[in-house]
């Protein structure tokens, strides 16, 4: 899986624990997938490109690097990747954003479509799509499917848990997406969800379970 690169930091570790149990409230699923986003941002945005600015230090002037906020676009996959996305913007305000709503049908699994709006011109832009969970690998794969009919610069997958099934679904379909997560779990139930996993994090984070 050298496509695959899990962000196991200390800190990570703790804060999904937390998110696992089952009677973590709401607001606290919600502050920390906040706060792991953030994390993984660091990790994903390892490349990101920066440009040189002029400023003057106490002592001198000189030529110091800044990101280049402009180009880069956080994508969300709707619902529950917009929990990801409010952690990567506290790391980077200046991210353009868009979002592709999709949703699985509960017989098949595979995705099924119903928003797609991102910035018009991806072709120069760094991309970071956004989506707790690669479970079936269904949704992700239709979404980096749409947004690559958009010619992004780079493409990247940022999620909170993974399992081998998913990542080999995804892997398959688009060997070109480095996946970004805090934990490869077990494995998939027979209804489609990550085992151990930690639920419906769509539910979960928006207190509709």
């Amino acid at each position: 899986m050298s496509n695959v690169v899990v962000v196991d930091h200390p800190f990570i570790k703790h804060k999904l624990t937390l998110m696992r149990r089952k009677d973590t409230s709401t607001v606290n699923f919600r502050t920390l997938l906040r706060e792991i986003s953030m994390l993984l941002a660091y990790e994903a945005l390892r490349d990101v490109k920066v440009t040189m600015q002029t400023i003057e230090t106490p002592i001198t002037t000189m030529e110091a690097p800044v990101i280049d906020g402009k180009k880069l676009v956080l994508i969300a996959i709707l619902r529950a990747g917009q929990g990801i996305l409010d952690g990567m913007l506290q790391i980077v305000p200046n991210a353009r954003v868009g979002h592709v709503g999709l949703y699985r049908d509960a017989k098949t699994l595979n995705a099924v479509e119903y928003y797609y709006k991102v910035p018009a011109e991806l072709s120069d832009r760094d991309v970071i799509l956004c989506d707790p969970m690669l479970a079936t690998g269904n949704s992700a794969c239709a979404a980096i499917e749409r947004v690559k009919a958009n010619k992004p610069g780079s493409l990247k997958f940022v999620c909170l848990l993974a399992c081998p099934e998913g990542i080999a679904t995804l892997t398959a379909a688009h060997p070109d997406v480095t996946i970004y997560t805090a934990a490869i779990d077990e494995r998939l139930n027979e209804h489609g969800y990550i085992v151990p996993g930690l639920g419906d994090a769509g539910d979960r984070l928006f207190g509709t379970r």
